[in-house]
Formats: C-alpha cells, structure tokens, sequence
C-alpha cells in the first residue's frame, strides 16, 4: 500500500513514500506512520452512546491498540469525534512522533477535520479543537472508508454501548493483543478525572482588531487552522477559531481607529504557538510564505530567542507577529 506525508499547500509537489520507506524527523530518523480507525454510534441519536478506537500496523494490519467506552447519552456524531479523540490519543502513546492515517466511516468528520466542511455545532467545535491538540494537524490525513471496511471500530463501539447498558466498564475480548489491553488501560488511568482546577488566571479568548479582514483571515486566520484551531462564528466584519482552550478573534469594524499596525507600539508585541517538532515548524513556514508571511531574523534563524529556543518568527503583510513554537 502507498502512504504518504501531508500535502503541501504551498506549490510544492507532495511527497509520497511506500510503507517501507518512511520518512525522516528533524533528527534524520525514520518516522513511522500509523493507521487509526475509529467509530461512534447512538441508539436513539441523541441515546445510548459508545466508539470504538484502534491502531493499526500498516505493513501487517495487526492491531496494536484498541479501546472502547461509554459515553452516556449523546448524539452519533459525539461519539464518532469521541472515537478519533482516543484513537489518536491512542497512536500518540504508541509514538509521538508518527504519522497518522485516520480512516472513519463518518463523511462528516472526515470532511470537518480535513477543513472541507464548516464546523458550526459547538459541540463539534470542541471536539475538533480537542482532536487537533493531541497531535500536530499536519502530520495527520484523514480517509473516508465504507462502513463494511470499519468493521473492527464498529465491533468495538457496539461492545461499548452494550457495557453501557448492562451498567458494566467495557473490558478487551478475551484472547485479544494484551498490548491493546496494556495500551487501553494507561490511556483509561490517564484520563481518569482529576480534582477540579479553580477555572481562574486561563485565558478565555483573544480579540485582534484588523484594518481588513479579508487580509488578516488569509495570513492569520489560515495559520490558526495549521496549528489546531477551528474555525467557530462568522459575521460581516469578522470571524473566531476555537482552539483547546479559549478562542481568538480577528475582526474590523467601524469602531477600529484607521492606521498603520505597529507592533513596537505599546499592547499586543506578537502571539506564540507550539507547533510540533522541529521539522513541523520547519514545513508550516515555508507554506506560510504563500499566505503572506515572511520569515523574521533569517540570519539567526532557528534560535533568533535563544540557543536553547527553537521557533520560526513569521510576520505578515500588514506587520502582524507570530512566533511558532517547537517543542
């Protein structure tokens, strides 16, 4: 089978590899890719709910991980985002560093996580910023199967509705890969719930005033997408990304005062994202050359904040900062 890397969306040609010749991190070591396949189901949508996640080897197509829950009373589409959050939550434990290839049988997450199609329900927007943190959104692609092809995740979120309804923990079949079962348990201690943290000092959102929209949703609005938001509202003047935690606005309107933007001025310096490994930050600013960035202290790039700070300076057209992250 032929798997490949994300594609490029700044003219340069994507690279394919075959599933023996996997691709290299920052560090020149191969980076292996990893199939997830996840599934969500809903008996009465909105009704009993459960998914199913797994990951799969894609030389063999020997499952490696499986995990199935109970997610109470919600909609199938709930609980179809629920699976991909585990299965790539599933893939990130058995390495961080992988390429992911998500297969689903759902046409809306495919087409909503892949930016073909407008998230507008808050839930899914939650879930969808939720999904793109766990691992970097450029080093994942998503497919759409048929749901005969979905099999296994299929099994797994009915075996999950059905502990639901018996009032019972989904538990692995017996004789199934115990490094599945392992994988399932430190995944299950991991998200078990912590003491509620005081819900103060968490930024709730950031808003920027832009002198043209338009332009700032070209730059901006399209780099807030590379590096895990979603984007939520939209109106004349203006539009707001979801990320995990809080969300950004970027908007104009007739109460913004005309006038050259300029970071020196006292207020907002820049914004700083991480953006994954070295080699992500690498790839996400060459793209972004073609969006309107233009990369800051090319002379002292990687470390223009520090020997031991690895980050990519990108400013815009209208003088707008952002640093992006590695690490």
């Amino acid at each position: 089978m032929t798997l490949f890397d994300p594609e490029p969306d700044s003219g340069e040609e994507p690279r394919r590899a075959s599933a023996g010749s996997p691709r290299r991190d920052s560090a020149g070591s191969p980076r292996r890719t990893l199939i997830v396949e996840a599934d969500g189901g809903s008996r009465g949508n909105p009704g009993i709910a459960g998914y199913g996640a797994l990951v799969r080897d894609p030389d063999t197509g020997r499952i490696l991980a499986e995990k199935a829950e109970y997610v109470g009373r919600v909609s199938n589409n709930v609980a179809e985002y629920s699976g991909l959050i585990a299965a790539l939550e599933l893939a990130h434990s058995i390495d961080p560093d992988c390429w992911i290839l998500a297969k689903m049988d759902s046409k809306l997450v495919v087409e909503q996580m892949s930016g073909r199609w407008k998230i507008k329900h808050a839930d899914m927007q939650k879930l969808a910023a939720k999904a793109r943190s766990i691992v970097n959104p450029q080093r994942v692609k998503y497919q759409w199967i048929p749901r005969e092809l979905n099999k296994d995740a299929d099994r797994l979120s009915n075996e999950a509705m059905d502990a639901g309804t018996a009032g019972v923990p989904w538990k692995p079949r017996a004789g199934a890969d115990t490094k599945a079962a392992a994988a399932a348990a430190v995944l299950e201690a991991a998200s078990s719930p912590a003491p509620a943290a005081a819900p103060t000092g968490r930024l709730h959102h950031t808003e920027i005033w832009v002198n043209d929209f338009a332009a700032a949703e070209k730059s901006l609005g399209w780099l807030l997408e590379r590096v895990g938001y979603v984007r939520k509202d939209e109106w004349d003047s203006g539009a707001s990304w979801q990320g995990a935690e809080g969300y950004i606005v970027l908007e104009e309107g007739p109460d913004v005062e005309r006038g050259p933007y300029s970071r020196k001025r006292a207020g907002l310096n820049h914004l700083a994202f991480r953006a994954g490994s070295e080699a992500d930050v690498e790839l996400l600013a060459r793209r972004a050359a073609s969006h309107g960035w233009t990369l800051m202290f090319a002379d002292r790039h990687p470390h223009a904040g520090g020997a031991e700070h690895y980050a990519a300076y990108l400013e815009n057209e209208e003088g707008f900062e952002v640093e992006l992250v590695a690490g």
